[in-house]
């Protein structure tokens, strides 16, 4: 049943990426969604404004320069490490049938499928730095902040951002500012802003930057997957060092 509802999820990402990252913004569910490889990106491809390469296995950073990727990797440092360890991590999205993708397009990012109407979640305790409680995005307008519709974005207590958008509804009483717990109701899944008409979940995962505005660090600088697989069993995997580390070279530059 697993592999089954997988390769559901799949096709249904194939008909969606397009649109949640697509070049333009004006991508439709019909065009051929252009996907990075998170085995394969080259480089080249790193150093792009809207492109990362993924962490090469569930424990690596994400990938650099041929010269810089033959260096050891920096260990965390004490401070990262004591934030991973104080705080706690769930699945962002309360429901048994979701399924995510270990790929999307043009950058790092993660969608969680999963039928309309669930819970989204806050990933860890912290507080709200972002809502959007108005659809305004509009078809064929370039990439923006308004691709994600309604959505919220939070800064973990660990230090790093989690964002989430293409929701139906933000819950009465999220908004910025405000404390929430790991496992809180933050809003229901939705398929508004640019997601090609199928409900699923935009899930990022950054440094906090500039806290707000930043759009294109918002919507995602490392590969989730991992983390995603690690808490849907209950594990405590996390992004604390490969935020961190992504931060120290790239300089809040995406």
């Amino acid at each position: 049943m697993r592999l089954l509802r997988t390769l559901s999820g799949l096709t249904i990402a194939a008909v969606c990426l397009a649109g949640c990252g697509g070049a333009g913004g004006s991508a439709a569910p019909a065009t051929t969604p252009q996907f990075v490889d998170p085995a394969t990106q080259s480089a080249t491809t790193e150093s792009a404004a809207t492109s990362a390469a993924p962490p090469a296995s569930a424990a690596a950073s994400p990938s650099l320069s041929p010269s810089a990727s033959a260096k050891a990797k920096p260990k965390p440092s004490a401070s990262e490490s004591t934030r991973a360890a104080s705080v706690k991590y769930v699945f962002p999205v309360d429901a048994s049938n979701a399924d995510w993708s270990n790929t999307h397009s043009k950058y790092p990012a993660t969608d969680i499928f999963v039928d309309c109407g669930q819970r989204f979640v806050a990933t860890t305790s912290g507080t709200v730095l972002e809502i959007s409680l108005t659809d305004r995005y509009v078809e064929g307008n370039p990439d923006g902040p308004n691709n994600g519709g309604l959505s919220v974005s939070i800064e973990g207590d660990d230090g790093v951002r989690y964002y989430g958008s293409h929701l139906s509804k933000v819950q009465s009483g999220i908004k910025a500012g405000v404390r929430v717990k790991a496992g809180q109701l933050l809003g229901m899944t939705g398929k508004t802003g640019n997601s090609s008409g199928v409900c699923h979940l935009h899930y990022g995962i950054s440094p906090p930057c500039a806290r707000t505005g930043d759009w294109k660090v918002r919507r995602g600088v490392v590969w989730p997957y991992t983390y995603l697989a690690s808490w849907r069993k209950g594990g405590q995997k996390s992004p604390v060092a490969t935020v961190g580390t992504w931060a120290k070279e790239n300089a809040c530059k995406a």
